[in-house]
């Protein structure tokens, strides 16, 4: 017999909930996964690379028009622990139809909220949100920092955590939350900086820079923060909020260098500057001593070893990714 699942992942198809779920598959664990689509190739599914001693039932079911039956098999479930990837997540996009990302990310997303408020034994609910709520910023970014989104998806992500800490005021709802920047690494979704570069520089593709990849950012694997985001299920306080970050900055243009620097190709021959993206934010970098003084975390995968893994799922998977489209898709 299926043993009930102890964690249920909304957004199991995500490069982060994928990676989350391998995760857990690792240390045994029964999991249940659900998202809007059936699973994907594969090649973008850790926890399809390798056996585990855990057991994984997945079930496609649309946030927006399927929640009974989410909350039915939650119900049947009965899991300690909720962990919610599940979001319209990019950034550019959500200015071109703004209705689907609130959609999705406040509304759909409240209305869960509402069914498993009234849930017995959930122990956490973990709510994967974003750094972009805070907008461009200087210095280190403290969990508590007053919110300036500037993007249509990062006001709808603010709108969902506004209303979730009221939940957690008015009800106990044992609601807490993650922030991580910039998660890469193997699997992840070829429209992405690190998979995208490393692809097209296989292939032999122009890759477009936007803005000159001036902005800074902190890169973290994927794996560091499945780490993180189990750490914060099982042990977080409810009602707080956790970074989970490296300490280390850099801009894209020099992510893209060090790409080509370790493929041996050259950044000039295969790299073209075009204009930023609408609404971009310069810079934020986040404070996480709080995960790490609280939980124990650290990061421990650096981001030229993040790489080296990537290159190698790009020459394991290269076939079936070069099949793939490398734009993203638009999905209400």
């Amino acid at each position: 017999m299926t043993p009930a699942a102890r964690y249920v992942v909304l957004g199991s198809n995500s490069f982060s909930g994928a990676t989350f779920v391998d995760h857990l598959l690792q240390r045994g664990e029964s999991v249940v996964g659900i998202s809007r689509s059936p699973e994907p190739d594969p090649a973008f599914l850790p926890y399809r690379w390798r056996p585990a001693a855990g057991d994984f039932r997945f079930f496609a079911f649309d946030l927006n028009h399927d929640l009974d039956e989410i909350d039915a098999l939650i119900r049947r479930e009965r899991p300690a622990y909720v962990v919610n990837f599940a979001a319209q997540s990019m950034v550019a996009e959500s200015w071109d139809q703004p209705e689907h990302w609130f959609t999705t990310n406040v509304v759909s997303t409240v209305r869960l909220h509402e069914r498993l408020r009234r849930l017995d034994g959930l122990e956490k609910y973990v709510h994967v949100t974003t750094p972009e709520v805070y907008g461009s910023t200087t210095g280190r970014i403290r969990e508590g920092a007053a919110f300036n989104p500037s993007t249509p998806y990062a006001v709808s992500r603010a709108a969902s955590d506004m209303s979730l800490q009221t939940y957690f005021k008015a009800y106990g709802f044992p609601v807490v939350f993650t922030r991580a920047a910039n998660v890469f690494g193997p699997g992840q979704q070829l429209y992405r900086i690190v998979p995208r570069t490393v692809l097209f520089l296989k292939l032999g593709r122009t890759l477009q820079l936007h803005g000159g990849g001036a902005s800074e950012r902190s890169f973290i694997h994927a794996a560091d923060v499945a780490d993180a985001t189990r750490r914060v299920a099982e042990n977080g306080r409810p009602g707080e909020t956790y970074h989970v970050s490296t300490d280390r900055q850099i801009s894209i243009r020099k992510l893209v260098e060090m790409i080509c620097e370790r493929l041996g190709t050259s950044f000039d021959e295969h790299v073209e500057v075009v204009g930023e993206r609408l609404g971009k934010d310069a810079a934020y970098q986040l404070d996480s001593r709080k995960i790490r003084n609280e939980l124990g975390w650290s990061d421990e995968v650096t981001l030229e070893s993040g790489i080296d893994e990537t290159v190698a799922w790009v020459e394991r998977f290269r076939d079936e990714l070069a099949l793939q489209p490398s734009e993203y898709r638009h999905k209400p």
